[in-house]
């Protein structure tokens, strides 16, 4: 039996303009965009429809199944309480990115991400999720046991990208060894000897480690066509070995330079919304608004703020000459799907999913009042 619905009397944001209208949406996909008046249907009272968003790159999920240290939760209600907030908050498709190689600071260890990894693939299976999850390698390149815990997933096929990443101090997003300082030796309580003694032991890790990894990992997602990112890129040098190594998503590049490079390289730009938000980022590196308004931004990500993704796509248009509502959703929906193959969705065209969103946005703040994917109520 053919299921239809009508959203009607709405203001439905386009990949290129905003039009007045209804949707009709048939099987779980949209059917038709009708501009003018409104028809027989759901009546959205003037809201904003947007396409479902995006997200690749969401650190939130390890917080629910380890919210304390020592502390575990069960690893499927963990998937479900991560689920019920990236939903509610407009997101129809999300990329869990899951640790692969665990530097010092790790309370968790690759048999915990196996675990949470196992229960989103049972939730899928089991129709208990409310958005289409898949999942993201966040691989410390640097890390020992990186291509140990990579072999984990070496037949999963809900792996849709992979993130190449060295955290240790003096590279990429703490070149500043202040920061690092301010970042790590704060968290973990050592004193300057201590300290010291880590930072050599992972700067040691990086010299053995990063290179060969990188170049393994990135040829076994070649391998396997699992989307590459970049992470924390820093300079062109930087930038030129991630295209050698066929890198398609360059995440959260720490400088101007960098995000330059990668975007004259082709390579989708992916800034953190939380940094939008704040208008600069946590760790002092390059401003989201910054290379936003140097039209060198292509994408974002709620990293760890699941709302902050759809609050950034109603705020960049009023911070950012230039860029309109329009543009701005297509950072969290269609650019980010697009770039990991997901080209089914990301838009409001006949013959794409049904995943969309009802906004309302009262005092400068979105309000997200109903989340449909593939044409079925989940929030």
């Amino acid at each position: 039996m053919t299921a239809e619905t009508i959203l009607t009397n709405a203001r439905i944001v386009l990949p290129d303009e905003i039009v007045e209208g209804s949707l009709l949406l048939r099987d779980g996909l949209i059917a038709a965009v009708e501009p003018g008046a409104a028809r027989t249907g759901e009546d959205m009272g003037g809201d904003y429809i947007i396409p479902g968003l995006v997200e690749l790159h969401t650190d939130h999920l390890e917080g629910h199944y380890a919210p304390r240290p020592k502390v575990r939760w069960n690893p499927i209600a963990a998937v479900l309480a991560h689920d019920a907030q990236v939903a509610t908050a407009g997101i129809t498709t999300v990329l869990d990115a899951l640790r692969v190689g665990m530097d010092e600071d790790a309370d968790l260890t690759s048999d915990d991400i196996r675990k949470l990894a196992d229960a989103i693939e049972d939730s899928v299976r089991e129709d208990r999720l409310r958005a289409d999850h898949f999942i993201h390698l966040r691989c410390e390149v640097s890390a020992p046991d990186c291509l140990r815990a990579f072999a984990n997933f070496e037949t999963d096929d809900r792996v849709k990208l992979a993130s190449l990443m060295d955290h240790a101090p003096g590279q990429r997003q703490f070149v500043n060894l202040e920061t690092y300082a301010y970042y790590y030796q704060r968290k973990l309580k050592l004193t300057d000897r201590d300290f010291k003694k880590f930072c050599e032991k992972r700067m040691g890790e990086s010299a053995r480690n990063s290179g060969p990894n990188r170049v393994f990992v990135s040829a076994a997602c070649h391998e396997r066509g699992i989307v590459l990112a970049s992470h924390d890129d820093a300079t062109t040098g930087h930038v030129d070995e991630a295209i050698e190594q066929g890198v398609r998503v360059a995440e959260f590049p720490t400088t101007e330079e960098a995000a330059k490079a990668s975007k004259a390289a082709g390579l989708g730009v992916l800034m953190g919304a939380p940094n939008v938000m704040r208008g600069a980022s946590h760790s002092g590196n390059v401003s989201a608004r910054t290379l936003a308004a140097d039209g060198l931004l292509d994408i974002l990500s709620s990293d760890y703020i699941p709302f902050s993704l759809i609050q950034s796509a109603f705020f960049l248009g009023d911070v950012v000459e230039g860029i309109s509502l329009p543009q701005a959703v297509a950072m969290v929906s269609k650019n980010p799907a697009e770039a990991v193959g997901l080209t089914d969705r990301g838009a409001i065209k006949p013959g794409r999913r049904a995943d969309l969103v009802r906004v309302r946005v009262d005092d400068h703040v979105p309000v997200v009042r109903t989340v449909w994917r593939q044409g079925r109520r989940v929030a």
